[in-house]
């Protein structure tokens, strides 16, 4: 089965360098799949999961917090903000996360409320992709 190379990156490491079948990114605009092939382009991420299927069939999912992905028919390139794989998230600290950003919210103020929601959605996407790593 064809195959790409998928390399996710953030600025102090290298999250994931593997070959993959296909990969499910969650653009600004909305999610959108990549298959060996593909044409070029570059996109802007949003945050949200990465659905990652391996040369090999498993299926992996990397939390995102937003950043830019190059497509090439054989490369994607994704430049992360922040990364994470499920296997590597640690749950307890995810929901203290998420219980942190919702106290700021409802304790308001317009000066941290964006930030405030940032960090709550990022928080929510930790918890998602490691509730799939549970799921599979």
């Amino acid at each position: 089965m064809a195959t790409f190379r998928l390399e996710i990156i953030t600025p102090d490491r290298v999250v994931l360098d593997a070959h993959a079948r296909s990969v499910r990114l969650p653009g600004a605009m909305g999610s959108f799949g990549v298959l060996p092939g593909h044409a070029p382009m570059v996109a802007m991420l949003a945050v949200g999961p990465i659905r990652v299927v391996h040369d090999n069939g498993d299926i992996e999912y990397v939390a995102s917090s937003g950043g830019f992905a190059k497509v090439s028919a054989s490369r994607v390139l994704v430049l992360a903000d922040a990364a994470e794989r499920a296997s590597d998230i640690d749950v307890r600290r995810v929901e203290a996360a998420i219980e942190h950003a919702r106290a700021q919210l409802s304790e308001g103020g317009a000066a941290s409320y964006g930030a405030s929601q940032a960090a709550l959605k990022r928080a929510m996407t930790r918890l998602e992709v490691a509730r799939k790593r549970e799921d599979t």
